[in-house]
């Protein structure tokens, strides 16, 4: 049986800055559908690793590969298009704008690269507020984004990743300033998602990360220190002594 192509691949992905080694030689794979967590202490090279896999940050060395096919020097831009959305560790929203237009800027955008510029009115309108929907954010849509609560924004930011029908979402910290209740909600989010689009998570909270995951990718000093089940990874000694054990 002929094996099965990664939705994402990397081999040998490196990148320095300066005399700092931030990702070193990191070879990853992630199949469509899963939905998999990316752990390890501050300063691993979490969030520097998920930017050389959206083009956010150029590699010093080594290829990415999404579905099969090279996009190393694909810029951003062109990456989303591709089917790669990410939300960021701090929010990225447009503070004046209303949380509806935030949304639709992000439809619009999908839209218009799809389509070849052929724009219904309608389809944005119900697009936009699909995506505010899933995330629970309808009531709010009227709103001014920067008025929002912190953890509301957090939400805001996923809707706009939604909203550009990804085939690959990655989110960075999305959990951090939500509420226990919104953490609940979150994870039930993050589970309608997983069913028709691949996930990839970084996130601290070891209690989100044990729910959502099917496999769990941990990264040490640039590196990927383990990967396995989410039981394996809580049980794995250079695990717990780099990281679950601090």
């Amino acid at each position: 049986m002929a094996a099965v192509t990664p939705l994402l691949a990397t081999k040998g992905v490196s990148r320095s800055f300066g005399g700092l080694q931030a990702v070193q030689d990191v070879d990853f794979t992630l199949q469509a559908g899963e939905t998999r967590a990316l752990i390890g202490p501050n300063g691993a090279g979490k969030t520097t690793f998920v930017s050389l896999v959206c083009g956010r940050i150029a590699a010093s060395a080594g290829r990415v590969f999404f579905d099969g096919q090279d996009i190393s020097r694909l810029p951003a831009h062109k990456r989303v298009r591709a089917g790669i959305a990410y939300t960021f560790q701090i929010t990225s929203i447009f503070s004046n704008l209303t949380v509806f237009d935030n949304v639709a800027l992000a439809v619009q955008r999908h839209l218009l690269g799809a389509r070849d510029g052929r724009l219904s009115r309608d389809t944005l309108r119900e697009q936009s507020q699909e995506a505010l929907a899933l995330v629970g954010l309808s009531a709010q849509a009227a709103s001014r984004a920067g008025h929002l609560a912190y953890g509301h924004q957090r939400l805001l930011e996923v809707a706009m990743g939604l909203a550009l029908k990804p085939r690959l979402l990655i989110l960075d910290e999305p959990t951090q300033g939500l509420s226990d209740g919104e953490i609940e909600n979150f994870i039930a989010l993050v589970r309608k998602i997983g069913q028709t689009a691949t996930v990839l998570l970084i996130e601290h909270n070891m209690d989100v990360v044990m729910a959502l995951a099917e496999r769990i990718t941990v990264m040490n000093e640039g590196r990927i220190l383990a990967e396995g089940a989410p039981e394996a990874i809580r049980a794995d000694e250079a695990v717990q002594r780099a990281y679950l054990g601090a």
